[in-house]
């Protein structure tokens, strides 16, 4: 799989049948056939560049919003958040930041600069770059409404700038060039507009009391039905509260699902499952996944 690739010419980190389970908000999930974590853009440019080409290749972020099966993933799972890090300010209404910038980071540093309205990047759990490929939002505003242009890498090493334009943009959904991941992205705020501080902790608070924060989760499941809420349409079909072996419908929010009691991924996405059945049985409403599901069904 990884013939093309001499270890001796990267710097990285190569780890071999890594436990997913470590890299995920649910701590679930098989292992992934090769995990790097390379040190930097040439690192991770020389890495892609000697992979075979019918290698399959995973972007990994922090694990938010993500269901690795316990069969796990086959080829190269690549984790690049931690030297994705950079974040500056490009000019009075323009800042930059790295797809491993957590979201919450980004919203206090723009805070900071006067630069808004940002204080709904709080509300994202993960970083920017997961905020990129799923278009996060919160608090009423979304990533992309902010972006001017991204940096992707594709699966030969090569850099790309890209504008937004090139991307078709809807809710919870970005479709571009195929084989790229974000790396980078700039984001242009409004002049005139004044970030509150104050706000950007309201909505932290309004996040700890009305979400289980304290227990194993990917954050929402499903996205919201135009006009309504899934956590709405869940809990009135009474499934707060429902297990199916350790994972567990919150009866905090009814949007979560929790590992409540060393939860596989199949009781995960069992349970998900079973919600979205029950929700089209009970109201008529097909909830879509917010969480990405991926990886084998073991043998």
């Amino acid at each position: 799989m990884m013939a093309a690739t001499r270890v001796s010419d990267v710097q990285g980190e190569l780890r071999y049948d890594e436990p997913m389970s470590r890299h995920t908000s649910w701590r679930v999930g098989g292992p992934a056939e090769v995990f790097f974590i390379p040190t930097s853009i040439d690192d991770l440019s020389t890495f892609l560049a000697g992979l075979d080409r019918d290698t399959p290749i995973f972007w990994h972020g922090v694990g938010t919003n993500l269901l690795v099966r316990d069969g796990g993933l086959p080829g190269v799972v690549i984790s690049a958040t931690k030297m994705l890090r950079q974040l500056e300010r490009v000019d009075e209404f323009v800042a930059r930041a790295g797809a491993g910038v957590p979201c919450t980071q980004l919203a206090r540093q723009c805070i900071r600069w006067g630069m808004g309205p940002s204080e709904f990047f709080a509300g994202i759990p993960g970083t920017v770059g997961g905020a990129l490929a799923m278009n996060a939002g919160a608090h009423g505003g979304e990533t992309w409404e902010r972006v001017e242009y991204v940096r992707t890498i594709d699966r030969s090493g090569e850099i790309h700038e890209r504008a937004r334009a090139d991307y078709a943009v809807a809710y919870r959904s970005v479709t571009g060039p195929a084989n790229e991941w974000f790396i980078e992205g700039t984001f242009r705020f409004e002049p005139g507009f004044v970030p509150s501080l104050e706000t950007l902790r309201t909505m932290l608070e309004r996040r700890k009391t009305t979400q289980p924060l304290g227990l194993p989760s990917c954050g929402s499941v499903f996205r919201n039905p135009e006009g309504d809420h899934s956590a709405r349409l869940i809990e009135a079909a009474g499934l707060k509260g429902y297990r199916i072996g350790g994972a567990e419908v919150s009866t905090k929010h009814a949007n979560f699902i929790i590992n409540r009691d060393d939860a596989t991924a199949s009781d995960i996405e069992v349970l998900i499952e079973h919600v979205r059945k029950t929700v089209l049985d009970v109201h008529g409403v097909e909830l879509v996944h917010e969480v990405r599901i991926v990886g084998e069904v073991p043998a």
